[in-house]
């Protein structure tokens, strides 16, 4: 999928662990994972925005697109 979710650099940048975001923005480790991994399909504004709020980040430091990436159609 040409978007890359960068949750480990950003984790590994403001020295938190996933499970401490995890109960800062209310949303279960495992779904944070699937974010992680890059295996999530879609994001809701209302979770960017809270992980952005937590990570004290921009959504374009934690989405990058990656323009020669293949795209996977379901």
């Amino acid at each position: 999928m040409p978007i890359q979710v960068n949750l480990d650099l950003m984790l590994v940048r403001r020295k938190m662990s996933l499970t401490d975001l995890a109960d800062r923005v209310g949303i279960t480790i495992a779904n944070l994972s699937i974010l992680k991994t890059n295996k999530a399909r879609a994001i809701r504004f209302s979770t960017l925005e809270a992980l952005c709020r937590e990570l004290k980040c921009r959504p374009g430091e934690l989405l990058e697109y990656l323009e020669d990436a293949p795209i996977h159609e379901p």
